[in-house]
């Protein structure tokens, strides 16, 4: 691949981003994909992004693994493995601006049922929910395949991370084994629609210097945020997100 200069600096900011939503500012995933698209074909874009993403999960399972919360993933892993396949099946099949607009919308609509929910908290309730079975069932399946249509499956995952009200590191550590087991459940299929091959590693592995550089400055704004800041800072990316969806 030949690119400008332009798109080189584009690319490598993407690439950094992506290591900064890994391991500290939850919710960028979604403009990591804007980034990308501005400097190569979306669907080109899809192919690179993956094993970025998946080196910058490695930095945060080796992170925050030991606060994970394995009893919300075992809910979630196989609605989210059905909810991918259902997206590799409807990929080519549907109108790309209606899927994500629909995905943005719905977005907004769980966004609204956070702070619905915020209002009826009690100021004390502040321990660890469990979430119903088809709560766990609905957002798995959500996750799977807009993670393969739209790329908004971590906009989904904050949503409902922060639902369950997880801390900080808990949520971070939640996150990445999450995601790692997810983006490569998902490599096969994207090597089946030759979005993943030879060109777009090589391209990887020129820019995977900006992830590990961005994971580890995640690292550092993770350990420096409160988690009334690490909070609404996700919340306001996910916005971002569902607005940037439903608008562009």
């Amino acid at each position: 691949m030949t690119f400008e200069p332009w798109q080189w600096a584009l690319l490598i900011a993407g690439a950094f981003m992506v290591g900064l939503t890994k391991t500290g500012i939850a919710g960028l995933g979604i403009l990591v994909v804007a980034v990308f698209t501005l400097a190569i074909p979306a669907r080109q874009a899809t192919g690179v992004i993956l094993p970025m993403l998946i080196l910058g999960d490695v930095f945060g399972v080796l992170l925050y693994r030991r606060h994970t919360e394995w009893r919300h993933l075992w809910k979630l892993f196989p609605w989210t493995g059905a909810g991918v396949v259902v997206g590799w099946l409807a990929l080519g099949r549907i109108d790309g601006q209606q899927t994500s607009r629909l995905v943005g919308a719905i977005l907004l609509l769980l966004l609204a049922v956070h702070f619905w929910r915020k209002t009826r908290q009690a100021p004390d309730e502040e321990t660890v929910a469990h979430a119903p079975l088809g709560v766990a069932a609905g957002t798995g399946l959500l996750a799977g395949f807009t993670t393969l249509v739209a790329n908004a499956a971590g906009s989904v995952m904050t949503l409902y991370l922060l639902a369950m009200r997880l801390p900080k590191m808990g949520f971070l550590g939640t996150n990445a084994v999450f995601f790692l087991l997810l983006n490569w459940f998902k490599v096969p299929f994207m090597v089946n629609l030759d979005l993943i091959n030879s060109e777009s590693l090589w391209l990887n592995l020129k820019l995977a210097p900006a992830v590990i550089v961005g994971g580890l400055l995640g690292r550092v704004a993770a350990a420096r945020m409160n988690q009334q800041m690490f909070e609404a800072i996700a919340l306001a990316l996910t916005a971002l997100a569902a607005v940037k969806l439903l608008l562009f």
